[in-house]
């Protein structure tokens, strides 16, 4: 009897990727495995899915196959064993473990290489010092590998020997039905290994806490929210593993001038009414150092001025932002007598005048309460 094409038996086009190869056996494995499915049927299905599987995922035999069709793999696939090449806690391990990013059906001996733990630290900076950039030194608390016993944990002169319990595993299995589910070893807390003549300085942690100090550059244009990535920064490595990462994360604390928004910087500028009434010049700040604003007459509070280009350029790149100035008209205070009867004398020139000729707000808003008051009939 002819065999059917090992793409066809797992449902795949020729071009599927490796991932779709696993994908496409593990629904098979969960359909036909003998150990779910009694009876010769499943058994023959599971065996052909397997020997498509065995010979699609190796890159080698897949490409002699792709060429010369199945007799360029004669013998390679295929497996021995009366139910099909190994149980299905097996098929579990090997495959399901690789989809889902495990660590495998405990095929693999030895102490689990841990990667490191990545910590953040919170930075504060000034604005100044986000928009121009700057290099700052920090300490962080962390764990790193220990030097008297070079991260094994076990004294010098000593090494950790292979558990018992789980014999170098690291994993135990555990039966639920026809599920073997694999959990991390109690008695060695998944390493495979047992310390008994523990480091005097990490206690048979290989870790011990430490403080170090780092130099940070810190880039022109930063914000609130950003983050620096230093590799290799983070906590130690479990069993020789690789450290993780330090993320340092920006925070920008608040300016008595300016607010930022983007590439944009906003300010007040308090203008007297008299400045606001007769026009002017005012010397504004910058974060580049003074410039001058240049007051029209008859200005009113909530005016918006651009000063191109006087903003930030962003850590991301792109045009440097604009500085906008809100003027804000300031009611004088402290006023003494003769002063009050200046302005007062002001007040009757200016509603001798009409104050649809000086005031063409103040009417307007006047005129707009009336024809409220008159719709809502109070």
């Amino acid at each position: 009897m002819s065999k059917r094409d090992y793409y066809e038996v797992l449902g795949l086009q020729k071009n599927a990727t490796e991932s779709e190869i696993k994908k496409a056996f593990k629904r098979l494995a969960m359909k036909f495995h003998p150990d779910r499915n009694p009876g010769p049927d499943a058994e023959d299905k599971f065996k052909e899915a397997k020997e498509a599987y065995d010979i699609l995922s190796d890159a080698q035999k897949r490409a002699a196959y792709d060429q010369f069709g199945h007799a360029g793999v004669e013998g390679a696939g295929g497996f021995g064993g009366a139910r099909g090449g190994g149980s299905f806690n097996d098929i579990f391990g090997d495959v399901f473990g690789d989809i889902f990013g495990g660590s495998g059906g405990g095929r693999s001996g030895g102490s689990r290489v841990q990667r490191g733990a990545d910590l953040r630290y919170n930075l504060e900076l000034d604005l100044e010092k986000a928009v121009q950039g700057t290099t700052v030194k920090i300490r962080v608390p962390t764990q790193v590998s220990c030097e008297a016993c070079e991260g094994s944990g076990a004294k010098k002169g000593s090494s950790p020997v292979t558990c018992p319990t789980c014999h170098g595993q690291g994993q135990v299995r555990m039966q639920q039905g026809f599920f073997s589910l694999q959990q991390a070893c109690p008695h060695c807390r998944g390493s495979g290994k047992i310390i008994k003549d523990p480091c005097n300085e990490c206690h048979g942690h290989g870790r011990v806490e430490k403080q170090k100090t780092l130099s940070v550059k810190v880039p022109a244009g930063v914000d609130n929210g950003d983050r620096i990535r230093l590799n290799g920064e983070g906590e130690a490595g479990a069993n020789s593993g690789p450290a993780g990462d330090l993320y340092v994360q920006i925070h920008v604390r608040e300016h008595p001038i300016f607010k930022r928004e983007g590439g944009d910087l906003y300010c007040e500028v308090p203008v007297s009414f008299v400045a606001a009434a007769l026009g002017g010049e005012l010397d504004v700040p910058t974060l580049s150092g003074k410039v001058k604003l240049k007051i029209p007459a008859e200005s009113q509070t909530g005016k918006l001025f651009r000063l191109r280009g006087k903003g930030v350029q962003s850590v991301r790149g792109g045009a440097v932002g604009d500085l906008l100035c809100r003027i804000v008209i300031e009611t004088p205070v402290n006023l003494t007598a003769r002063q009050k009867e200046l302005l007062q004398a002001f007040e009757d020139e200016v509603k001798g005048g009409g104050h649809s000729t000086h005031s063409p707000k103040h009417n307007s808003w006047l005129d707009g309460v009336k024809k409220f008051i008159d719709e809502m009939k109070f």
